[in-house]
Protein backbone atom coordinates (compact mmCIF):
# COMPACT_ATOMS: atom_id res chain seq x y z
CA UNK A 1 0.00 0.00 0.00
CA UNK A 2 1.22 3.91 -0.96
CA UNK A 3 1.85 5.58 2.63
CA UNK A 4 -1.91 7.75 3.24
CA UNK A 5 -1.61 11.10 2.71
CA UNK A 6 -1.29 14.00 5.13
CA UNK A 7 -4.47 14.64 4.71
CA UNK A 8 -5.83 11.35 4.65
CA UNK A 9 -4.60 10.76 8.27
CA UNK A 10 -5.94 14.15 9.93
CA UNK A 11 -9.12 13.13 8.46
CA UNK A 12 -8.95 9.69 10.08
CA UNK A 13 -7.61 11.12 13.16
CA UNK A 14 -10.27 14.15 13.83
CA UNK A 15 -13.17 12.00 12.94
CA UNK A 16 -12.08 9.55 15.64
CA UNK A 17 -11.41 11.96 18.18
CA UNK A 18 -14.86 13.95 17.36
CA UNK A 19 -16.51 10.28 18.27
CA UNK A 20 -14.42 9.91 21.59
CA UNK A 21 -15.10 13.07 22.39
CA UNK A 22 -19.15 12.89 22.11
CA UNK A 23 -18.69 9.16 24.41
CA UNK A 24 -16.98 11.65 27.12
CA UNK A 25 -19.37 14.08 27.21
CA UNK A 26 -22.92 11.87 26.98
CA UNK A 27 -20.94 9.81 30.15
CA UNK A 28 -20.29 13.50 31.61
CA UNK A 29 -23.96 13.99 30.98
CA UNK A 30 -25.70 11.06 32.16
CA UNK A 31 -23.42 10.39 35.04
CA UNK A 32 -20.47 12.75 35.58
CA UNK A 33 -16.95 12.60 36.25
CA UNK A 34 -15.13 11.69 39.47
CA UNK A 35 -12.72 14.35 40.83
CA UNK A 36 -9.97 11.72 40.44
CA UNK A 37 -10.79 10.95 36.87
CA UNK A 38 -10.47 14.67 35.67
CA UNK A 39 -7.09 14.61 37.45
CA UNK A 40 -5.93 11.73 35.71
CA UNK A 41 -6.94 12.87 32.53
CA UNK A 42 -4.91 15.96 32.79
CA UNK A 43 -1.97 14.29 33.55
CA UNK A 44 -2.86 12.22 30.54
CA UNK A 45 -2.56 15.33 28.62
CA UNK A 46 0.42 16.46 30.43
CA UNK A 47 1.93 13.31 28.72
CA UNK A 48 1.14 14.18 25.33
CA UNK A 49 2.24 17.54 25.37
CA UNK A 50 5.64 16.22 26.53
CA UNK A 51 5.23 13.51 23.64
CA UNK A 52 4.89 16.31 20.73
CA UNK A 53 8.39 17.75 22.23
CA UNK A 54 9.90 14.63 21.99
CA UNK A 55 9.78 12.67 25.57
CA UNK A 56 7.17 10.09 23.90
CA UNK A 57 7.62 6.89 25.60
CA UNK A 58 4.62 6.86 28.25
CA UNK A 59 2.73 8.98 25.23
CA UNK A 60 3.30 6.08 23.19
CA UNK A 61 2.36 3.62 25.96
CA UNK A 62 -0.99 5.11 26.58
CA UNK A 63 -1.78 5.29 23.15
CA UNK A 64 -1.36 1.90 22.45
CA UNK A 65 -3.23 1.06 25.82
CA UNK A 66 -6.69 3.32 24.45
CA UNK A 67 -6.67 3.99 21.20
CA UNK A 68 -4.10 2.39 18.73
CA UNK A 69 -6.66 -0.72 18.37
CA UNK A 70 -9.94 0.69 18.52
CA UNK A 71 -8.65 3.48 16.10
CA UNK A 72 -6.87 1.00 13.58
CA UNK A 73 -10.57 -0.43 13.97
CA UNK A 74 -12.39 3.03 13.08
CA UNK A 75 -9.94 3.65 10.47
CA UNK A 76 -10.21 0.47 8.84
CA UNK A 77 -6.36 0.39 8.65
CA UNK A 78 -5.14 -3.45 8.75
CA UNK A 79 -1.09 -4.34 10.13
CA UNK A 80 0.55 -3.24 6.86
CA UNK A 81 -1.36 0.07 7.02
CA UNK A 82 -0.26 0.93 10.26
CA UNK A 83 3.75 -0.27 9.90
CA UNK A 84 4.14 2.26 6.52
CA UNK A 85 2.40 5.51 8.21
CA UNK A 86 2.92 4.87 12.14
CA UNK A 87 5.03 7.64 12.75
CA UNK A 88 3.10 9.88 11.32
CA UNK A 89 -0.12 8.21 12.81
CA UNK A 90 1.02 8.50 16.26
CA UNK A 91 2.03 12.10 15.79
CA UNK A 92 -1.39 12.97 14.64
CA UNK A 93 -2.81 10.82 17.37
CA UNK A 94 -1.34 12.62 20.31
CA UNK A 95 -2.18 16.08 18.47
CA UNK A 96 -5.85 14.45 18.31
CA UNK A 97 -5.76 12.96 21.83
CA UNK A 98 -4.35 16.58 23.14
CA UNK A 99 -6.83 18.19 21.57
CA UNK A 100 -9.83 15.86 22.15
CA UNK A 101 -8.73 16.35 26.08
CA UNK A 102 -8.68 20.15 25.80
CA UNK A 103 -12.16 19.95 24.72
CA UNK A 104 -13.44 17.92 26.74
CA UNK A 105 -12.08 20.20 30.11
CA UNK A 106 -13.35 22.94 28.49
CA UNK A 107 -16.68 21.63 28.59
CA UNK A 108 -16.89 20.20 32.06
CA UNK A 109 -15.16 23.43 32.89
CA UNK A 110 -18.59 25.26 31.46
CA UNK A 111 -20.83 22.96 33.70
CA UNK A 112 -19.24 24.10 37.06
CA UNK A 113 -20.95 28.08 36.48
CA UNK A 114 -24.25 29.10 34.73
CA UNK A 115 -24.78 31.51 31.81
CA UNK A 116 -27.97 34.02 32.89
CA UNK A 117 -27.93 35.63 29.91
CA UNK A 118 -28.56 33.02 27.13
CA UNK A 119 -30.86 30.06 26.92
CA UNK A 120 -29.32 26.85 27.77
CA UNK A 121 -28.24 24.75 24.98
CA UNK A 122 -30.16 21.30 24.77
CA UNK A 123 -27.73 17.78 25.63
CA UNK A 124 -25.91 17.13 22.29
CA UNK A 125 -27.18 14.34 20.20
CA UNK A 126 -26.27 10.79 21.75
CA UNK A 127 -23.46 9.34 19.88
CA UNK A 128 -23.58 6.16 17.34
CA UNK A 129 -22.70 3.23 18.61
CA UNK A 130 -21.43 0.21 16.55
CA UNK A 131 -23.94 -2.89 16.34
CA UNK A 132 -22.45 -5.36 18.28
CA UNK A 133 -23.54 -8.23 20.43
CA UNK A 134 -22.60 -8.94 23.80
CA UNK A 135 -20.83 -12.15 23.03
CA UNK A 136 -18.52 -10.41 20.35
CA UNK A 137 -17.72 -7.82 22.31
CA UNK A 138 -16.79 -10.05 25.28
CA UNK A 139 -14.82 -12.38 22.81
CA UNK A 140 -13.01 -9.24 21.55
CA UNK A 141 -12.36 -8.56 24.99
CA UNK A 142 -10.60 -11.46 26.39
CA UNK A 143 -8.76 -12.21 23.34
CA UNK A 144 -7.12 -8.77 23.87
CA UNK A 145 -6.49 -8.89 27.57
CA UNK A 146 -5.90 -12.57 27.92
CA UNK A 147 -2.30 -12.34 26.76
CA UNK A 148 -1.64 -9.97 29.66
CA UNK A 149 -2.70 -12.11 32.64
CA UNK A 150 -2.20 -15.41 34.16
CA UNK A 151 -3.83 -18.46 33.65
CA UNK A 152 -5.39 -17.84 37.00
CA UNK A 153 -7.00 -14.68 36.20
CA UNK A 154 -8.20 -15.45 32.50
CA UNK A 155 -9.98 -18.45 34.30
CA UNK A 156 -11.75 -16.08 36.68
CA UNK A 157 -12.76 -13.54 33.71
CA UNK A 158 -14.02 -16.06 31.93
CA UNK A 159 -16.11 -17.61 35.12
CA UNK A 160 -17.49 -13.86 36.30
CA UNK A 161 -18.04 -12.61 31.62
CA UNK A 162 -20.16 -16.34 31.51
CA UNK A 163 -22.29 -14.82 34.07
CA UNK A 164 -22.82 -11.67 32.25
CA UNK A 165 -23.58 -13.76 28.82
CA UNK A 166 -25.79 -16.03 30.70
CA UNK A 167 -27.64 -13.33 32.16
CA UNK A 168 -28.13 -10.91 28.88
CA UNK A 169 -27.43 -13.49 26.21
CA UNK A 170 -24.75 -13.78 23.79
CA UNK A 171 -26.57 -12.50 21.06
CA UNK A 172 -28.26 -9.34 23.13
CA UNK A 173 -26.94 -5.81 21.58
CA UNK A 174 -24.47 -4.51 23.95
CA UNK A 175 -25.63 -0.72 23.24
CA UNK A 176 -29.30 -2.01 24.55
CA UNK A 177 -27.69 -2.99 27.96
CA UNK A 178 -29.08 0.10 30.48
CA UNK A 179 -28.26 1.28 33.63
CA UNK A 180 -31.30 -0.09 35.01
CA UNK A 181 -30.69 -3.44 33.32
CA UNK A 182 -27.24 -3.44 35.13
CA UNK A 183 -29.07 -2.60 38.77
CA UNK A 184 -30.78 -6.24 38.31
CA UNK A 185 -28.08 -7.91 37.57
CA UNK A 186 -26.20 -6.53 40.60
CA UNK A 187 -29.63 -8.16 42.72
CA UNK A 188 -29.31 -11.65 40.55
CA UNK A 189 -25.74 -11.92 42.34
CA UNK A 190 -26.26 -10.89 45.66
CA UNK A 191 -28.57 -13.87 45.83
CA UNK A 192 -26.57 -16.34 43.62
CA UNK A 193 -25.58 -19.47 46.05
CA UNK A 194 -21.86 -19.82 46.64
CA UNK A 195 -20.17 -22.96 44.20
CA UNK A 196 -23.22 -22.56 41.86
CA UNK A 197 -21.76 -24.52 39.43
CA UNK A 198 -20.21 -27.43 41.70
CA UNK A 199 -23.25 -28.37 44.12
CA UNK A 200 -25.65 -30.77 43.16
CA UNK A 201 -28.42 -28.80 43.52
CA UNK A 202 -27.73 -26.22 41.49
CA UNK A 203 -24.90 -27.34 39.24
CA UNK A 204 -27.70 -28.01 35.97
CA UNK A 205 -29.79 -24.71 36.54
CA UNK A 206 -29.78 -21.77 34.80
CA UNK A 207 -29.11 -18.74 37.07
CA UNK A 208 -32.38 -17.44 37.33
CA UNK A 209 -33.55 -21.39 38.33
CA UNK A 210 -30.60 -21.06 40.96
CA UNK A 211 -31.23 -18.36 42.81
CA UNK A 212 -34.79 -19.14 43.55
CA UNK A 213 -33.04 -22.65 45.54
CA UNK A 214 -33.52 -21.93 49.18
CA UNK A 215 -31.12 -23.07 52.32
CA UNK A 216 -27.89 -22.34 50.60
CA UNK A 217 -25.24 -20.23 50.91
CA UNK A 218 -24.73 -17.09 48.82
CA UNK A 219 -21.87 -15.67 47.27
CA UNK A 220 -19.79 -13.25 49.62
CA UNK A 221 -20.27 -9.33 49.16
CA UNK A 222 -16.22 -9.93 48.47
CA UNK A 223 -17.06 -12.51 45.72
CA UNK A 224 -19.85 -10.40 44.16
CA UNK A 225 -17.65 -7.27 44.20
CA UNK A 226 -15.49 -9.26 41.87
CA UNK A 227 -17.84 -10.08 39.49
CA UNK A 228 -19.51 -6.28 39.87
CA UNK A 229 -15.66 -4.93 39.58
CA UNK A 230 -14.69 -7.50 36.28
CA UNK A 231 -17.84 -6.30 34.67
CA UNK A 232 -17.01 -2.45 35.27
CA UNK A 233 -13.66 -3.42 33.56
CA UNK A 234 -15.40 -5.17 30.63
CA UNK A 235 -17.76 -2.10 30.11
CA UNK A 236 -15.60 0.33 30.89
CA UNK A 237 -13.16 -1.45 27.70
CA UNK A 238 -16.34 -1.51 25.54
CA UNK A 239 -17.02 2.27 26.00
CA UNK A 240 -13.48 3.60 24.80
CA UNK A 241 -13.60 1.54 21.91
CA UNK A 242 -17.08 2.54 20.82
CA UNK A 243 -19.50 -0.62 21.73
CA UNK A 244 -21.75 1.29 23.64
CA UNK A 245 -22.19 4.96 25.14
CA UNK A 246 -22.54 3.31 28.83
CA UNK A 247 -19.84 3.18 31.51
CA UNK A 248 -21.89 0.17 33.12
CA UNK A 249 -21.62 -0.83 36.80
CA UNK A 250 -18.96 2.10 37.73
CA UNK A 251 -19.39 2.69 41.90
CA UNK A 252 -22.15 -0.02 42.09
CA UNK A 253 -19.53 -2.56 44.33
CA UNK A 254 -20.97 -3.14 47.50
CA UNK A 255 -18.16 -2.65 50.35
CA UNK A 256 -18.46 0.29 52.45
CA UNK A 257 -15.47 -0.47 53.86
CA UNK A 258 -13.76 3.05 55.40
CA UNK A 259 -10.45 3.87 53.82
CA UNK A 260 -7.63 4.71 55.55
CA UNK A 261 -6.72 8.43 56.20
CA UNK A 262 -4.07 8.68 53.74
CA UNK A 263 -6.47 6.78 50.91
CA UNK A 264 -3.58 3.57 50.20
CA UNK A 265 -3.94 0.07 51.06
CA UNK A 266 -1.71 -2.92 50.30
CA UNK A 267 -1.60 -5.01 47.63
CA UNK A 268 -3.85 -8.78 47.70
CA UNK A 269 -1.55 -11.75 46.97
CA UNK A 270 -3.20 -12.14 43.10
CA UNK A 271 -2.27 -8.16 42.82
CA UNK A 272 1.58 -8.67 43.66
CA UNK A 273 1.59 -11.88 41.38
CA UNK A 274 0.42 -10.19 38.47
CA UNK A 275 2.92 -7.03 38.73
CA UNK A 276 5.69 -9.71 39.94
CA UNK A 277 4.96 -11.52 36.59
CA UNK A 278 4.41 -8.32 34.26
CA UNK A 279 8.05 -6.93 35.53
CA UNK A 280 9.75 -10.38 35.43
CA UNK A 281 7.87 -12.30 32.67
CA UNK A 282 7.26 -8.84 30.39
CA UNK A 283 3.92 -10.31 29.11
CA UNK A 284 3.04 -7.45 27.21
CA UNK A 285 4.65 -3.87 26.06
CA UNK A 286 4.39 -2.57 29.42
CA UNK A 287 7.44 -2.92 31.09
CA UNK A 288 10.07 -1.54 28.17
CA UNK A 289 12.70 0.07 30.27
CA UNK A 290 15.37 -1.68 32.48
CA UNK A 291 14.83 1.12 34.86
CA UNK A 292 11.33 0.64 35.50
CA UNK A 293 11.63 -2.94 35.85
CA UNK A 294 14.28 -2.80 38.92
CA UNK A 295 13.01 0.42 40.29
CA UNK A 296 9.41 -1.13 40.78
CA UNK A 297 10.81 -4.22 42.02
CA UNK A 298 13.09 -2.67 44.47
CA UNK A 299 9.63 -0.94 45.74
CA UNK A 300 7.88 -4.66 45.85
CA UNK A 301 11.00 -6.42 47.44
CA UNK A 302 11.97 -3.58 50.25
CA UNK A 303 9.20 -1.29 50.79
CA UNK A 304 11.23 1.61 49.94
CA UNK A 305 9.70 5.29 49.16
CA UNK A 306 9.83 6.07 45.28
CA UNK A 307 12.39 8.94 45.67
CA UNK A 308 14.64 6.95 47.68
CA UNK A 309 14.74 4.31 45.47
CA UNK A 310 15.24 6.53 42.49
CA UNK A 311 18.34 8.47 43.36
CA UNK A 312 20.03 5.32 44.69
CA UNK A 313 23.84 5.02 43.47
CA UNK A 314 25.82 2.57 42.33
CA UNK A 315 27.86 2.76 45.86
CA UNK A 316 24.41 2.56 47.43
CA UNK A 317 24.71 -0.75 46.78
CA UNK A 318 27.05 -2.89 48.86
CA UNK A 319 28.05 -6.02 51.07
CA UNK A 320 28.75 -6.37 54.23
CA UNK A 321 29.15 -10.25 56.41
CA UNK A 322 28.49 -11.76 53.22
CA UNK A 323 25.09 -9.93 53.18
CA UNK A 324 23.85 -7.58 50.24
CA UNK A 325 22.26 -4.36 50.98
CA UNK A 326 21.04 -1.58 49.91
CA UNK A 327 22.27 1.86 52.41
CA UNK A 328 19.74 4.30 51.88
CA UNK A 329 21.30 7.77 52.49
CA UNK A 330 21.06 11.59 51.33
CA UNK A 331 24.83 11.76 51.11
CA UNK A 332 24.92 13.29 46.96
CA UNK A 333 24.07 15.54 45.09
CA UNK A 334 20.19 15.82 44.57
CA UNK A 335 19.73 13.30 47.36
CA UNK A 336 17.33 14.04 50.55
CA UNK A 337 15.42 11.78 53.15
CA UNK A 338 11.62 12.09 54.20
CA UNK A 339 12.55 11.58 57.99
CA UNK A 340 16.18 11.06 59.55
CA UNK A 341 14.87 7.49 60.31
CA UNK A 342 14.72 7.19 56.83
CA UNK A 343 18.44 6.63 56.83
CA UNK A 344 18.94 3.13 56.82
CA UNK A 345 20.87 -0.23 55.81
CA UNK A 346 18.02 -3.04 53.74
CA UNK A 347 18.85 -6.33 53.13
CA UNK A 348 18.63 -7.52 49.53
CA UNK A 349 15.81 -9.85 49.08
CA UNK A 350 17.29 -13.33 47.76
CA UNK A 351 14.44 -12.99 44.95
CA UNK A 352 15.77 -9.67 43.25
CA UNK A 353 19.55 -11.46 43.38
CA UNK A 354 18.25 -14.81 41.48
CA UNK A 355 16.44 -12.71 39.14
CA UNK A 356 19.85 -10.76 38.37
CA UNK A 357 19.80 -7.63 40.52
CA UNK A 358 23.66 -7.49 41.21
CA UNK A 359 24.08 -8.21 37.31
CA UNK A 360 22.28 -5.22 36.45
CA UNK A 361 24.45 -3.24 39.65
CA UNK A 362 27.01 -4.65 37.94
CA UNK A 363 26.79 -2.97 34.47
CA UNK A 364 27.47 0.81 35.92
CA UNK A 365 30.19 2.59 36.80
CA UNK A 366 31.25 3.13 40.56
CA UNK A 367 30.01 7.18 40.09
CA UNK A 368 26.70 6.69 38.02
CA UNK A 369 23.62 7.07 39.31
CA UNK A 370 21.77 3.35 39.36
CA UNK A 371 18.73 4.52 37.24
CA UNK A 372 20.20 6.44 34.25
CA UNK A 373 17.17 7.43 32.55
CA UNK A 374 15.26 9.34 35.92
CA UNK A 375 15.54 12.90 35.44
CA UNK A 376 15.55 15.64 38.49
CA UNK A 377 12.74 17.27 39.45
CA UNK A 378 13.05 19.66 42.36
CA UNK A 379 9.73 18.78 43.55
CA UNK A 380 9.85 14.98 43.46
CA UNK A 381 13.32 14.30 42.59
CA UNK A 382 14.45 11.56 40.59
CA UNK A 383 10.83 9.52 41.13
CA UNK A 384 8.98 11.33 38.86
CA UNK A 385 9.49 9.08 35.77
CA UNK A 386 9.06 5.90 37.84
CA UNK A 387 5.91 7.37 39.52
CA UNK A 388 4.48 8.60 36.51
CA UNK A 389 5.09 5.04 34.50
CA UNK A 390 4.11 2.70 37.28
CA UNK A 391 0.86 4.61 38.20
CA UNK A 392 0.06 5.77 35.01
CA UNK A 393 1.02 3.12 32.80
CA UNK A 394 1.49 -0.16 34.64
CA UNK A 395 -1.11 0.00 36.85
CA UNK A 396 -3.31 0.85 34.25
CA UNK A 397 -2.35 -1.62 31.83
CA UNK A 398 -2.74 -4.28 34.24
CA UNK A 399 -5.88 -3.15 34.89
CA UNK A 400 -5.32 -2.50 38.46
CA UNK A 401 -5.89 0.85 38.32
CA UNK A 402 -7.75 2.13 41.02
CA UNK A 403 -8.22 4.62 44.24
CA UNK A 404 -5.78 3.28 47.04
CA UNK A 405 -3.55 1.70 45.10
CA UNK A 406 -0.22 3.44 43.73
CA UNK A 407 3.45 2.90 43.93
CA UNK A 408 3.44 3.80 47.75
CA UNK A 409 1.30 0.99 47.89
CA UNK A 410 4.00 -1.46 47.88
CA UNK A 411 5.07 -0.08 51.44
CA UNK A 412 1.80 -0.52 52.77
CA UNK A 413 2.37 -4.51 51.34
CA UNK A 414 5.27 -4.65 52.98
CA UNK A 415 4.25 -3.57 56.76
CA UNK A 416 1.51 -6.01 55.94
CA UNK A 417 2.84 -8.89 55.10
CA UNK A 418 5.84 -8.72 57.80
CA UNK A 419 3.54 -8.19 60.18
CA UNK A 420 1.32 -10.80 59.32
CA UNK A 421 4.85 -13.24 59.04
CA UNK A 422 4.93 -12.32 62.94
CA UNK A 423 7.78 -9.96 62.58
CA UNK A 424 8.00 -7.73 65.37
CA UNK A 425 6.74 -3.87 64.91
CA UNK A 426 9.89 -2.51 65.97
CA UNK A 427 11.80 -4.43 63.12
CA UNK A 428 9.77 -3.65 60.52
CA UNK A 429 9.74 -0.16 61.04
CA UNK A 430 13.98 -0.04 60.73
CA UNK A 431 13.16 -1.83 57.38
CA UNK A 432 10.45 0.39 55.75
CA UNK A 433 11.87 3.85 57.51
CA UNK A 434 9.79 4.99 59.59
CA UNK A 435 10.13 6.49 63.33
CA UNK A 436 10.47 3.69 66.23
CA UNK A 437 8.29 4.26 68.72
CA UNK A 438 8.30 4.32 72.55
CA UNK A 439 11.43 5.23 75.25
CA UNK A 440 12.31 1.68 74.86
CA UNK A 441 13.27 2.16 71.34
CA UNK A 442 13.74 5.47 71.40
CA UNK A 443 16.49 5.85 73.70
CA UNK A 444 17.61 2.56 74.87
CA UNK A 445 18.00 1.10 71.41
CA UNK A 446 19.32 3.54 69.01
CA UNK A 447 21.84 1.16 67.51
CA UNK A 448 19.16 -0.45 66.02
CA UNK A 449 18.37 -4.27 64.57
CA UNK A 450 21.89 -5.96 62.70
CA UNK A 451 21.88 -6.65 59.14
CA UNK A 452 21.57 -10.30 60.02
CA UNK A 453 18.27 -9.58 61.46
CA UNK A 454 17.44 -7.43 59.16
CA UNK A 455 17.57 -10.32 56.04
CA UNK A 456 16.08 -12.84 58.13
CA UNK A 457 12.68 -10.74 58.46
CA UNK A 458 12.27 -9.38 54.90
CA UNK A 459 12.90 -13.05 53.39
CA UNK A 460 9.34 -13.72 55.02
CA UNK A 461 8.24 -11.28 52.58
CA UNK A 462 6.32 -13.48 49.63
CA UNK A 463 4.94 -12.58 46.63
Amino acid sequence: MARLRQDQIREHVRSYFVKVLNGHIERLNNTGWPEEDITYIKQELDFHEDGLSGFDEISDQMLDLNFVDSFRTFAGLDKADWTDNEIDLRRELRKGRRDQIKAFLSHAESLEGYSLTKPVEPSPKRPETASVSLGQALDDFLSEHSHQWSSEMQKKAQSYLSVLAEYFGSNRDLSEITKMDAAELKKVLIAMPANRNTKQETRDLPLLEAIKVSKLKKISAKTADSYIDTFRRFFDWAERHGYTSLKLFDRMKLGKAKRSAIGRRAYTSEETQTLYGELTAQHSVLVKKHDHKWGALLGLFTGARLREISQLNKSDIRQEDNIWFIDINDDGENKSLKTPAAKRRVPIHSELIRLGFLDFVGGRRDDQRLFQSFSYNVKEGYGRNLGRWFNNVLLPGLELKEDGLVFHSLRHTMVTRLAQAGVPEPLYQEIVGHERQGVAQQVYFKEGHTLAQKQEAIEKFEV
